[in-house]
């Protein structure tokens, strides 16, 4: 008790105590600054590698996007040059064709024309004209379903409902005036859907066909008539013989050898003339000229024969 109520001892102790506590609270405070500076640490770590991930991913992203770019644009380059490849082939092969080839839009334009049918038709670019400034009033040389007269007129009808007919025959003159006999084969183009496209028009020259049919068929007539002609003759000359040969009269016997050598002579004349119209195979516009008319002779020459005969 004593001791407690000593002043000096009563400070000592509250110094002490002072102390203590002052102690206590700096432990407190430095363990409280530690942890706050281990949080803030912490914190500040973490956030770069939290901003660090989004924008890691984002360049990644647009890396693989740019290789797509590119490997599509490759993709795109090598189709191009494939689909250049296949159109100059296309081309190569149409121009090429020994048959002409019109491509008809069902607005009745030439979309195109390889240079067969140019050649054919006379035009040295027929592309974007209507085809009945082509062909204008070219007949059919055979009728077709419908009725139809001009060739235009059955292009144009086959482009309304779709081709019914697979070949048309024309005669076509072109614009410098040559004839010419067209065979045509009419295909339809239609999309998937079915709706139609157009009409690719295949065309052949036939002139020199029709040209040797006719001059076959003048050949045909002209040998029935000249078969004929000797046929007249013949009998012309076997009239005078008999003439001569029952004939007392010397005069009238040499007249009658003078006939038979007239009528010889026009016969090897006529037969020779047949020979050389038939070697040569003249034409003209398309018709075989007659190298000589058989006709009108033979019959003057039998009637005199008849004549002498009575």
């Amino acid at each position: 008790m004593k001791l407690l109520s000593d002043p000096i001892m009563l400070r000592m102790v509250l110094l002490f105590v002072a102390t203590g506590f002052a102690f206590w609270f700096g432990v407190v405070m430095v363990r409280r600054m530690r942890r706050s500076l281990t949080a803030e640490a912490s914190f500040e770590t973490a956030a770069p590698s939290l901003q660090a991930l989004p924008l890691d991913t984002y360049h990644a992203v647009i890396q693989q996007l740019k290789q797509q770019k590119h490997e599509l644009q490759s993709e795109q380059q090598v189709e191009r040059r494939r689909a250049k490849t296949s159109e100059s082939i296309s081309a190569a092969v149409l121009s090429n064709l020994p048959t002409g080839v019109l491509f008809i839009t069902p607005d009745g334009l030439v979309r195109q024309a390889n240079g067969t049918a140019k050649r054919i038709l006379g035009f040295a670019s027929p592309v974007g004209v209507k085809l009945t400034q082509i062909f204008r009033d070219a007949p059919l040389i055979s009728p077709v379903e419908g009725g139809a007269a001009t060739l235009a007129a059955a292009i144009e009808a086959a482009l309304l409902s779709g081709p019914h007919f697979e070949k048309l025959e024309a005669s076509y003159l072109t614009p410098t005036g040559e004839a010419r006999a067209l065979e045509l084969s009419l295909t339809a183009v239609t999309a998937p859907g079915g709706e139609l496209l157009g009409i690719t028009c295949a065309l052949n020259d036939q002139s020199e066909l029709v040209q040797r049919r006719q001059q076959q068929e003048w050949l045909e007539e002209v040998s029935a008539e000249m078969a004929l002609d000797l046929h007249n003759s013949l009998n012309t000359i076997s009239g005078y013989a008999q003439q001569m040969a029952g004939s007392d009269n010397p005069q009238q016997a040499k007249q009658l050898a003078a006939d038979i050598a007239v009528e010889a002579a026009h016969l090897d004349h006529t037969v020779g003339a047949f020979l050389a119209g038939a070697a040569a195979g003249s034409v003209s516009k398309g018709k075989v000229a007659l190298p000589l008319d058989f006709r009108a002779a033979p019959a003057k020459r039998v009637e005199h024969s008849r004549t002498e005969q009575i």
